[in-house]
């Protein structure tokens, strides 16, 4: 037969019994809550991945279109370039591709580029070595007017009536315009070398206009 438990065992038993379901539930609880915690710690993680994510992709696309906006700026500039150079240009091929460990900001380097076109672009002034080019635009454009000046005179004169009254005036006219005649291939000249033909050059065409003018009118008397 069984031994009777007495109620002091019986009442140790409860306590420790009741001791190991607190400890098991409080374990429980711990152990969820630990679960919820990593639970709630891998959402955040896996929200701010996909926020790096995201943000990745409209950097890679905010990328390529800055890309695309370079490569076409500067396939754009290129083609100045070759349009500055000419036939010459040929030569050039495509336009380069990015330098292998380039740094800087390329908006920056193509605004250098284009500044420089820019100065490029702009034609300066004849230099003074040319003076001597300049002036026989001046003598050259004076006789040439003086000789149709001659020229209307002398229809003038063998025609006669009235002819003989206006072809005279017609000469005068053309032969004091002689100086300014000069300017046409003075401007010719300043356009093959990428120049103005600025208030110098004209001057010295001018001048040498003139005094050519002035030497045959009165040679002429």
């Amino acid at each position: 037969m069984n031994q009777p438990v007495s109620s002091e065992t019986y009442a140790a038993q409860v306590r420790r019994l009741a001791e190991l379901t607190a400890r098991v539930q409080g374990q429980r609880a711990e152990a969820h809550a630990w679960y919820e915690q990593q639970c709630a710690a891998a959402e955040r993680a896996v929200a701010e991945a996909t926020e790096r994510v995201a943000r990745a992709e409209r950097e890679l696309v905010d990328a390529r279109e800055a890309q695309e906006r370079v490569d076409a700026e500067a396939t754009h500039l290129w083609q100045q370039l070759r349009d500055r150079l000419g036939p010459g240009a040929r030569r050039l091929g495509a336009p380069p591709g990015p330098a292998p460990g380039a740094t800087g900001d390329p908006a920056l380097l193509l605004d250098g580029v284009r500044e420089l076109l820019d100065r490029t672009r702009r034609p300066g002034d004849l230099p003074g070595s040319v003076n001597p080019l300049l002036a026989l635009c001046g003598v050259l454009g004076a006789a040439l007017a003086y000789g149709l000046g001659v020229a209307a005179r002398a229809v003038g004169e063998r025609n006669g009536g009235d002819l003989a009254v206006g072809m005279p005036v017609l000469a005068l006219v053309v032969t004091l315009l002689g100086p300014l005649v000069g300017l046409v291939p003075a401007k010719r000249l300043a356009d093959r070398r990428h120049a103005v033909l600025g208030p110098r050059p004209m001057t010295v065409v001018l001048v040498a206009g003139l005094v050519t003018t002035v030497l045959l009118l009165v040679a002429g008397r």
